[in-house]
């Protein structure tokens, strides 16, 4: 049996109710954190991806406009046009471009989420384990010392520090 020189009772029963906070506080974010990682996924494939697509071929039927515009100012042999026209072209060539990279980098994300995100999610569980068992076991240790310490300090009067005995809780070990 240990022996613990108690000299505040106040400071445990304070120490237990900040643990408790604590807890409740660090499961929801826990459950949150989680709970981004599963959103993540429909939102890189759903979502964004549809969004990316859409302009592609939006920016695509504007190239297609401004091809249809430059062979049109090509027949009309306005060469002032034809320039401008030129430019035109270029810079849908370059917004398709663009998106076809957005696209391309969407679907690489796609792909390694799970790459990524596994062992993280992984230590959230874990995490969460640890909280859900072993610190609600804390949480009930800590009752147990102060009912021992009231009766104790019921049975004893009010007379200075005393040494009291207090056995840990048995817990089932799984390692």
């Amino acid at each position: 049996m240990a022996q613990a020189q108690v000299t505040s009772v106040e400071a445990i029963e304070l120490f237990r109710a900040r643990l408790i906070v604590f807890l409740s506080q660090a499961r929801a974010v826990l459950e949150e954190a989680g709970n981004e990682i599963v959103r993540l996924r429909p939102w890189l494939q759903g979502e964004k991806r549809m969004f990316w697509e859409q302009e592609l071929r939006r920016r695509e039927r504007r190239l297609e406009e401004a091809k249809q515009e430059l062979f049109n100012a090509r027949l009309s042999k306005f060469h002032e046009t034809v320039a401008l026209h030129r430019m035109a072209v270029q810079r849908m060539q370059n917004a398709a471009r663009e998106v076809e990279a957005k696209l391309a980098m969407l679907k690489k994300w796609d792909h390694e989420l799970d790459n990524r995100t596994a062992p993280l999610v992984k230590q959230l569980e874990q995490l969460h384990g640890f909280l859900a068992t072993d610190m609600t076991r804390a949480v009930a240790y800590l009752d147990q010392v102060l009912t021992t310490l009231t009766a104790y300090h019921e049975t004893a009067g009010s007379g200075g520090q005393k040494a009291v005995a207090i056995e840990p809780v048995k817990t089932e070990d799984a390692t």
